[in-house]
């Protein structure tokens, strides 16, 4: 098989930078960042290319907060041998502070050490797909876990192809989950250019079995290509402990099932891997030892293309290495095929209930339990969402994909992040990064292909979809996401944890910034908690596990609060604004505000500390609100819920709103700051040593003034997004006339995110950098705006009916143009373009926050308004 993995890794590159990179003057510069995703390449970084051939008191927390700081100082100290010259010793001491202050835990009660997420809720949860990065991945929710996995041989232009890791170069024509229920059931479609796979997961717990219970997997396979006519899968199972396997029969029985492998794991016990099927078979196998996980791929593939090049035949060696801990299984089949596998935990060759638990989840046993499962599924969708009331049967079925894709790239990671060092240090080794604790993180993510990890921003998307399916699994998440809060009440923004999530991205792009925030959207879903509660909207079992979680989780959403009321500040008393812009590029036509989310979107041209910016302060508003609910919920009286209670109502003042960021001509809502219109990009010939070179440069023709960054889009929506603004206001009726107009936001297919009469309207940034956030359709925050119009529609005030009407044509442009796109190309996208019919763009395979549809089809939105 030939050629290589570099289209993957460029696309790798520019993922990792349009979802925010730190822009302080850490981050490389384009010519850099091309450079180190070539040295990626050259090293294996990107994927594969085609075959070869407590409660706790103030004063406890405290003391444990010195107690910790202490010993993890020592610890840094002694792991380092201290990493700043005699020179600026004070200077390196008093960096290493703040530094052991950002990878040092909040001194708290742990989340996830609750009584409601042990037990049987945790090994509920115990097993599933969750490496949402490979077509197929199945482990489990601990750090060292028995994985397993699907790849197969796919066949492109006459050549052949390995496909594991999800990626856009494969150019599957579609695939994904149909269903998935976040638990025990999935079902997921790949085409790959003429090969039909279908693969089908289900878990359950039944006599005999281990810790976590037994499970299956379904191999559904049919080809119309017309080579040789022979389709090759392989599927594996590994020990990320290193332990070793011991291989069964590799050959095919029709009399019953054949063992595959067989091990023990200290959580689970003995394990017995089976293979059942009722056709022809041709199996070969490989074992190896190893410890990278992330380079199966390029275990198999070495192993097949040394074999063909010996043999003649696209086969697996048949061998084994001494002590194998990963076991490799190629099935080969001319005809379309069924395969079942069976992995049985705490199983023992001679326990009399194998047979059955075999037979249960292989056979006709297993197409029936699938097939109610599918049923199962279906009526709880519709239950849940209300679906068949609201949208048509075509639709119906994107909705239920896009659910089961969100649920389904659900994925279990362990690691620890790589916080940079401040600027000008680096440790002895030549490190410029300390590690974060160990921790686990168990998230959906944006994309299984371009963002296979997670993002803070986006997950409190993320969760508004999942609670409303499986409240248990959406705190158990954002109680994952609450322990990684560092002493300071930080929250890295990027999880890249573990071997697997780093290989997706190249080393350049993984540090990340204790300085840098990220949209505290988790808090969407906790106040919908609470609100919930208030409404009785839970089951009694429910609303209890959701008053514990609530009051465990008071003190980390402080914190968190706490963290950006003291790092995000601006000038005056009440007013924010993102900081870590950089106010010295020379290569930006606008600079980037990478830490709001919305990256490119234009802000002031020079920034500096008198900019306010008003998504960030409507953020805030969000927060204090949700802390507050918390707070009186809870029936909590202290000082603090009192400066709670006096912060909800200044940032709730429609005034002082008004006062900072309202254009009374236009009526939309600004940013502030040291702005000038006259800004360009444009070539210049630079003397690089002994040569000239030319490059794109930002030009300032007219010197910039303090004032309003005239730029209508998104972030002029953002007071209107939060219900902030009355509904008897005449800034209501000139927000529904920005949202209409079709020269600056309205379109067919969704709200454009920034006005066609902007400046910098579809303008790329810099020579490498297209626009991203100044023109396309994103849908979080048209769901968002689609949630205000709907509550403006049930408010008695003069604009009332308009709201409705806007509401309904918006709605349905929305769900028309995510379904018509997801029936064209069986994708959903990342964004969708204003500019050409709505097609989708951005990433393909993006099912975090476009899973969104879901609620717009149901009509449901967050509890923001009330």
């Amino acid at each position: 098989m030939t050629g290589g993995g570099s289209t993957s890794t460029r696309r790798a590159a520019a993922a990792a930078r349009s979802r925010g990179r730190p822009s302080d003057g850490s981050e490389p510069e384009p010519d850099a960042r091309r450079a180190a995703a070539a040295a990626a390449r050259r090293h294996g970084r990107g994927d594969h290319g085609p075959l070869r051939l407590m409660d706790l008191r103030p004063r406890t927390l405290a003391l444990l907060g010195v107690a910790s700081f202490a010993l993890f100082s020592i610890a840094f100290v002694a792991y380092t041998g201290g990493w700043w010259e005699e020179e600026v010793e004070a200077e390196g001491a008093a960096t290493l502070r703040t530094v052991m202050r950002s990878i040092t835990p909040l001194p708290a009660p742990r989340m996830m050490d609750l009584p409601q997420f042990q037990g049987d809720h945790k090994e509920s949860l115990y097993w599933g797909t969750y490496r949402p990065n490979v077509y197929l991945g199945i482990r489990s929710r601990t750090p060292l876990s028995l994985i397993a996995g699907l790849m197969w041989i796919g066949l492109k232009n006459g050549q052949y192809f390995l496909r594991h890791v999800c990626q856009d170069s494969d150019e599957l024509s579609s695939y994904g989950w149909t269903a998935h229920n976040g638990r025990d059931y999935g079902r997921q479609l790949l085409v790959d250019h003429g090969l039909f796979l279908t693969t089908s997961f289900l878990k359950e717990k039944g006599e005999g079995s281990g810790y976590g219970g037994d499970w299956a997997v379904r191999l559904d396979a049919n080809s119309e290509r017309s080579s040789d006519g022979t389709t090759h899968l392989f599927f594996y199972i590994a020990d990320e402990q290193g332990k070793s396997i011991a291989m069964g029969s590799h050959v095919p029985s029709s009399r019953g099932p054949v063992l595959l492998a067989s091990g023990s794991h200290e959580e689970i016990g003995d394990w017995e891997l089976y293979l059942r099927s009722e056709d022809n078979l041709e199996i070969h196998r490989a074992g190896f030892k190893s410890t990278s996980m992330h380079n199966l791929s390029d275990l198999v593939q070495q192993a097949v293309a040394t074999n063909a090049m010996q043999t003649g035949n696209l086969n697996l060696p048949d061998m084994t290495e001494d002590s194998s801990n990963i076991m490799i299984y190629q099935v080969s089949i001319k005809t379309a095929a069924q395969i079942d596998i069976v992995f049985l935990s705490g199983s023992a060759s001679k326990n009399p209930t194998i047979e059955d638990r075999i037979s249960k989840l292989t056979g006709p046993m297993l197409s029936t339990r699938l097939e109610s499962k599918r049923k199962e599924f279906d009526e709880r969708y519709d239950k849940i969402f209300n679906a068949n009331n609201k949208i048509d049967s075509k639709e119906l079925s994107v909705g239920r994909a896009a659910l089961s894709n969100l649920l389904g790239g659900i994925g279990y990671f362990y690691g620890q992040s790589k916080i940079a060092l401040p600027k000008g240090f680096t440790q002895k080794n030549g490190d410029k990064y300390i590690p974060y604790w160990p921790a686990a993180l168990y998230t959906a993510v944006p994309s299984r292909s371009f963002f296979p990890r997670g993002f803070l921003w986006d997950e409190g998307f993320h969760q508004l979809v999942i609670w409303r399916w499986d409240v248990h699994i959406s705190m158990d998440i954002i109680g994952h996401w609450l322990d990684l809060l560092n002493s300071d009440g930080w929250i890295p923004r990027e999880q890249i944890l573990g071997a697997e999530a780093l290989s997706k991205v190249p080393e350049e792009f993984v540090l990340q910034y204790p300085s840098n925030g990220n949209p505290p959207t988790l808090f969407l879903a906790i106040r919908d908690f609470a609100s919930g509660i208030h409404a009785k909207q839970f089951s009694d079992d429910e609303a209890k596990k959701i008053s514990t979680f609530l009051e465990r989780a008071y003190i980390r959403l402080n914190s968190w609060f706490q963290w950006f009321n003291s790092t995000q500040s601006g000038k005056y008393e009440g007013t924010f604004y993102w900081h870590g812009r950089d106010n010295t590029t020379t290569r930006e036509l606008n600079p980037k505000t990478l830490t709001s989310g919305l990256d490119d979107y234009p802000r002031a041209s020079h920034p500096n500390d008198e900019e306010r910016h008003v998504d960030l302060r409507c953020w805030m508003l969000l927060a204090t609100n949700c802390i507050r609910s918390i707070a009186e919920f809870l029936k909590m009286d202290s000082a603090l819920e009192k400066d709670y209670y006096k912060m909800s109502n200044q940032l709730s003042d429609f005034g002082t709103l008004n006062k900072f960021h309202l254009d009374d001509k236009t009526g939309a809502y600004f940013d502030y700051g040291n702005h000038t219109e006259k800004v360009r990009l444009r070539w210049y010939d630079v003397q690089d040593k002994d040569t000239m070179r030319r490059e794109l440069l930002r030009e300032t023709l007219q010197p910039p003034q303090l004032q309003l960054i005239p730029h209508v889009g998104y972030v002029s929506l953002f007071p209107f997004m939060m219900g902030a603004i009355p509904p008897e206001s005449w800034v209501l009726d000139k927000q529904l006339d920005l949202i209409s107009n079709t020269s600056i936001l309205w379109t067919d297919y969704g709200l454009r995110s920034l006005s066609r009469t902007s400046s910098v309207y579809m303008k790329r940034n810099t020579e490498h950098d297209p626009p991203y956030w100044r023109g396309a359709i994103w849908i979080n925050m048209n769901y968002m705006t689609l949630s205000a119009l709907h509550h403006y529609a049930h408010e008695d005030g003069p604009y009332k009916v308009r709201a409705g009407e806007l509401y309904d044509k918006l709605r349905s442009n929305l769900i028309r143009n995510i379904v018509q796109n997801y029936h064209e190309t069986g994708f959903f996208w990342e964004n969708y373009d204003q500019k050409n019919k709505g097609k989708g763009k951005g990433a393909r395979s993006f099912t975090g926050w476009t899973s969104l549809l879901v609620l717009i089809m149901a009509e449901s939105y967050p509890t923001l308004h009330r």
